[in-house]
């Protein structure tokens, strides 16, 4: 991407992770610097979020009360950054970058989109085996060194028996026969999405995120219904997000929603379909 933004001749300003910024004025300006990178806050035109944060040095005090007295002033300063920035041209916000589940789904049945039947439990007395699909309420998590197993990867497991203890309360939704799964990629209401094959192969059939490196899934263009997509629109405006990926799966005439990522990868959507995606982000920036 930012190769694109250099070939258009886009001045730009990319904060690494680890960037710490004091926020400063100068001639009645608020000015941002760190040790890479310095700017007017007025000087910014766009925004794109997509990982992370700005994070802010923070000053402490000796003084109790001043000390709590400066952290509710540095707070308001901070906030005042952040929102500044994200009403400008923005792809993604900081503030609304981890979406809940649950509430997406809920909004995505509003929208007149299938959602699979799911519920929440504390153990596997109503599940029915095999046709059960359990998956984690937070995003693509990783467990590191689980156990001394080194990184463990949540992915999307087939319920196949009971459990005789009770857990902590856990996602369970209905398991779609698929004919394949979609990926698209949202930006601003465009849609680049990519089908699937995955069903093919017993190592990808439940999960396509278990690749297969040996015979990778074939990845196509795809168009969504417009239906689809004019209802999907609706559900990225409720949640105020203008950018993520997009999970679905087609199941004869059906098309069921799966999940929104807004900080969700898209470059093998954009270079195994040749979509151009990051294209699209420096031309909107």
């Amino acid at each position: 991407m930012i190769k694109w933004l250099l070939a258009m001749g886009k001045k730009f300003i990319r904060v690494q992770e680890d960037e710490v910024f004091e926020i400063k004025t100068k001639e009645k300006r608020i000015y941002i610097e760190s040790d890479r990178n310095c700017f007017y806050l007025d000087e910014i035109s766009s925004v794109w979020y997509r990982r992370g944060g700005l994070k802010f040095k923070n000053f402490h005090y000796d003084n109790h009360s001043v000390n709590i007295h400066m952290q509710e002033h540095q707070h308001w300063l901070h906030d005042y950054v952040i929102k500044t920035l994200e009403s400008k041209k923005h792809i993604n916000k900081q503030s609304n970058s981890a979406v809940n589940k649950l509430f997406v789904l809920e909004q995505a049945k509003k929208t007149g989109l299938d959602v699979p039947e799911y519920y929440l439990a504390e153990n596997t007395c109503d599940v029915v085996l095999d046709k059960t699909i359990i998956k984690p309420l937070t995003g693509n998590i990783t467990i590191d060194a689980y156990q001394n197993y080194g990184e463990s990867i949540m992915y999307t497991h087939v319920i196949d028996r009971q459990e005789e203890d009770s857990f902590f309360i856990t996602f369970f939704q209905e398991k779609i026969e698929k004919d394949f799964e979609i990926r698209s990629f949202y930006l601003n209401g465009r849609f680049f999405s990519t089908a699937i094959i995955s069903q093919n192969d017993e190592r990808t059939k439940t999960d396509f995120r278990k690749y297969n490196l040996e015979k990778p899934n074939r990845n196509v263009r795809y168009n969504l219904p417009i239906e689809i997509e004019k209802k999907t629109r609706q559900l990225m405006e409720l949640l105020d997000i203008n950018c993520g990926s997009i999970d679905f799966i087609k199941s004869e005439e059906k098309f069921y929603f799966l999940e929104v990522n807004t900080v969700g990868q898209f470059l093998g959507v954009s270079s195994l379909c040749n979509y151009g995606a990051e294209k699209a982000i420096a031309e909107y920036l």
